[in-house]
């Protein structure tokens, strides 16, 4: 063979094995990259739930959302409210990586109205131990300072060392934590929190999640809130109404009844005196009916307060100089009256009713426990919203704190009428009274809703 010949064959022989070295290459590498995402498909089949299982469990969430959502909207009970608020919120956020037995959450609410004089406390909770249940917080520091003075909704995620949430036991473990207002309008009622030992849980989206929620719950504990204002306002009156039936009771046994007893005595004495002393039986007769005439006055003045048509009929003046008429024909009673009309005018005329037995109540407190000579009733305007109501006398006066201290154990609830019917026109009332001088007594008006705003914000 010639050497050109085993050359070329040396040559193909070198081609056909490098070619050979590179497809198996090929194939071996193929291989493994097949075994490698088979076993990536493998672990991630292991750590998921099957498709249809995870789009299950989803919608079945979304449905347990919805149906918490609607009762949410139709339930006026305000602790109820509360509840599903705080229920929606951790089940919204509830995922199969994360079921949510490490989310923490509670709903704080002020212990009055006013945000600026009250503490925060604990109304509802999920996770939060017993003795967390009882704390109470100033809400001057940390989160719950930088919601309520901002009015918006704050992320930290350094919860377990707060200022002041960082005393609860269950928010030891959580790192992050977020915090929304609950409030509406001007009103702010308290905070929504929710806690979580990740760092990381409160995302964008969850945030978002729980900002929606937490709107939702606004309104629906506004109404609840409404509905329950009306309810205690509606008991409050059937109070009012029960106070009056006693206080006709104890009029009626201590005028009227009395007066009765006392004339069935003297016809029954006159009668047993017409054969023996016809003259002073005349006499008698006579006395006997001025005492008629002044027991039909007492019980005409009880009809006239318990309801004065002129008061419906001409407005509160024409029933207070009425009113001042029959103490005097009555129980020879001295009531000035300086009453400015142009304010009578702006008030309604459920208003001008509460005044009327506002004066009505103070009056004839005056009367029967004073000894009071004259009694002054005043109405002016002091603002352009504002009216001042005074009621003044001349009489023994009282020692207002002992009285006040003392006040649950007596019969009379004068005092106590007197600042419900002063709430029930928004007003602010103002009590002084010194032993051997008098009384006086000072109620402000307002007349439109942004001076009720004013004169409580100023207190």
């Amino acid at each position: 063979m010639s050497l050109d010949a085993r050359i070329l064959i040396i040559a193909v022989g070198g081609i056909a094995f490098i070619i050979g070295a590179g497809m198996a290459s090929f194939f071996w590498f193929q291989r493994d990259q097949d075994r490698r995402t088979r076993a990536k498909a493998h672990a991630r089949k292991r750590k998921q739930p099957p498709e249809g299982h995870t789009q299950q469990l989803g919608a079945g969430r979304l449905r347990e959302i919805s149906n918490m959502l609607t009762n949410l909207t139709a339930t006026l009970n305000y602790n109820r409210v509360l509840e599903l608020a705080l229920d929606m919120g951790i089940q919204a956020l509830t995922s199969p990586d994360d079921p949510g037995d490490r989310l923490v959450g509670a709903v704080l609410l002020f212990t009055s109205g006013d945000e600026e004089a009250a503490n925060l406390y604990v109304g509802v909770s999920r996770r939060l131990t017993p003795a967390d249940m009882h704390q109470t917080f100033p809400g001057m520091q940390g989160l719950l300072h930088k919601v309520i003075d901002e009015g918006d909704a704050a992320l930290t995620n350094d919860l377990a060392k707060d200022a002041e949430l960082g005393r609860v036991m269950a928010f030891q473990n959580c790192r992050s934590g977020y915090c929304i207002p609950l409030r509406h309008g001007i009103d702010t009622y308290g905070v929504i929190l929710f806690a979580h030992p990740n760092e990381n849980f409160f995302n964008a989206n969850n945030r978002e999640v729980l900002n929606i929620i937490t709107k939702q719950a606004v309104v629906s504990i506004q109404n609840a809130r409404l509905y329950q204002d009306l309810e205690f306002e509606k008991e409050r009156m059937m109070e009012i109404q029960e106070e009056a039936r006693k206080k006709l009771a104890r009029d009626l046994h201590d005028g009227p009844t009395q007066s009765v007893a006392a004339v069935a005595m003297r016809i029954n004495f006159a009668r047993r005196l017409m054969d023996r002393d016809p003259k002073s039986a005349s006499d008698e007769l006579f006395k006997i009916e001025d005492l008629a005439r002044l027991t039909t006055k007492e019980i005409r003045h009880m009809l006239f307060t318990l309801r004065p048509l002129v008061l419906e009929s001409k407005g509160l003046t024409a029933a207070l100089q009425s009113m001042a008429e029959k103490m005097k024909e009555t129980y020879d009673q001295n009531v000035l009256l300086e009453i400015t009309q142009e304010v009578v005018n702006v008030l309604e005329m459920d208003k001008q009713g509460v005044i009327f037995y506002i004066i009505e109540e103070a009056v004839n407190n005056a009367r029967k426990h004073a000894e009071a000579q004259h009694i002054w009733v005043r109405l002016r305007p002091i603002q352009q919203d504002l009216a001042l109501l005074e009621i003044q006398d001349d009489g023994l006066g009282f020692d207002v704190k002992a009285v006040t201290t003392s006040y649950e154990h007596r019969g009379s609830l004068g005092m106590i009428n007197l600042r419900e019917r002063t709430e029930l026109v928004k007003g602010v009332i103002n009590l002084d009274s010194t032993p051997g001088v008098g009384t006086h007594i000072q109620v402000v008006i307002p007349l439109t809703e942004e001076a009720v705003d004013r004169i409580h914000h100023s207190l």
